[in-house]
């Protein structure tokens, strides 16, 4: 439990419970809407499924992390993963 907590960067297993209910619900929950959203836009184009699918989890996690009292985490993960894009 302790190599899984500095792994994610938190003080209490309680945290990285949280962390990784999150993680879930983001995941399930991006892949329902984006897929919800290109079915009404009549998309069926692999690239743009993707990049729909990666732009919703984004915002999921900010927002359901939010919700979980973990908007700290999350943001800095954000800004983590912004960064490797080159978009600050």
């Amino acid at each position: 439990m302790e190599k899984l907590k500095k792994t994610f960067k938190v003080s209490s297993t309680y945290q990285l419970v949280i962390v990784f209910i999150v993680f879930g619900i983001t995941g399930s929950l991006s892949l329902y809407i984006s897929d919800y959203v290109l079915e009404i836009l009549e998309l069926e184009n692999l690239i743009i499924s993707i990049f729909m699918v990666l732009i919703t989890y984004q915002i999921l996690l900010i927002i359901i992390g939010t919700l979980f009292g973990e908007f700290k985490y999350f943001w800095a993960m954000e800004k983590k993963i912004l960064s490797r894009f080159k978009i600050n």
